[in-house]
């Protein structure tokens, strides 16, 4: 099925035939997003990095049903993402306005008082820098290096998503984003919510019938990604560190998933949707170059060699 709900939408990634995403096709982030496993490390990672600014961890435990159904509430946030990259443009904007209404109505006071809103400026930043990095260092680790070209581009394009949610300010580098880290420091402090979350990403209700040593690599390999000021910050050990093993594994699950076309999947429904082969994502640069000439849509920056 083409279909996926969220937010009681339905939405079609293959339809309606010809309407664009948000970003094109040729886009870094096309790429990146359509590796379920870099998005899984990646997305682990933003959330232990969101978790070490008290405000936005008082939001998500207090106001979403993240504490019962951590699983189901981070699978939503990934349609969301999926919807905000491959969705149709029409609906990725009436999504993303979904989320932001939603969000509107969430505030309070983190257990040392502090007041919170989840609309703060300073909050959407931080949450979508997060998502930004951790999706790309999982991909340049574990799935193929990424030059600073490409990296940067994967930065612009976040733009027109990004601006959608309201965010302000949107890092353009790696660097950018370690100083954003670095601004917020002294606000970043270890919590069990963040071993209990870690806790689920280990258990069986995270990934059915995947093997515990592959989800502890999984794990291992997010905290990886957390640059290690907020590593330090959160307190998260050396039980921690990633092993060699875990590393190799990793790196053939990611590769491996950067080959496995899956026909219903977002990524491959949406290159429908834009008259382009299902397998559009899994095909040689050149031929991408020339199968999007061939339907009319421009490519200014062609996508380079995985």
């Amino acid at each position: 099925m083409s279909q996926t709900s969220y937010l009681g939408w339905k939405v079609d990634f293959s339809r309606p035939a010809g309407e664009p995403a948000l970003l094109a096709p040729s886009s870094v982030a096309w790429r990146v997003y359509k590796n379920q496993v870099a998005l899984a490390i990646g997305g682990v990672a933003a959330v232990l990095m969101e978790f070490a600014e008290p405000r936005i961890r008082s939001g998500v435990w207090d106001h979403s049903v993240f504490k019962d159904d951590p699983v189901g509430r981070s699978r939503r946030t990934a349609i969301a993402a999926a919807v905000g990259v491959f969705g149709p443009a029409s609906a990725a904007r009436r999504v993303i306005q979904g989320v932001t209404n939603m969000h509107a109505g969430v505030a309070g006071r983190t257990p040392g008082g502090e007041a919170y809103r989840a609309l703060d400026p300073e909050l959407l930043d931080w949450v979508a820098a997060t998502a930004a990095y951790g999706f790309l260092t999982a991909y340049d680790r574990f799935v193929a290096p990424l030059g600073p070209g490409e990296k940067a581009r994967f930065y612009r394009e976040g733009d027109a998503i990004a601006r959608l949610y309201g965010v302000a300010t949107q890092p353009r580098s790696d660097d950018d984003f370690l100083a954003m880290a670095g601004r917020l420091a002294g606000r970043f402090e270890p919590h069990q919510i963040v071993e209990a979350f870690l806790a689920v990403i280990l258990s069986r209700e995270a990934a059915p019938g995947t093997p515990r040593r592959l989800r502890l690599a999984l794990a291992r390999g997010a905290v990886s990604v957390v640059p290690p000021l907020i590593r330090e910050k959160l307190a998260l050990g050396p039980v921690w560190n990633l092993t060699p093993l875990d590393a190799v594994t990793l790196r053939l699950a990611a590769r491996t998933a950067e080959r496995w076309i899956d026909r219903r999947s977002p990524p491959c429904q949406a290159s429908i949707r834009l008259g382009l082969p299902h397998d559009f994502l899994y095909r040689r640069p050149a031929e991408q170059a020339a199968l999007l000439c061939a339907v009319g849509i421009e490519s200014p920056d062609a996508p380079q060699a995985a």
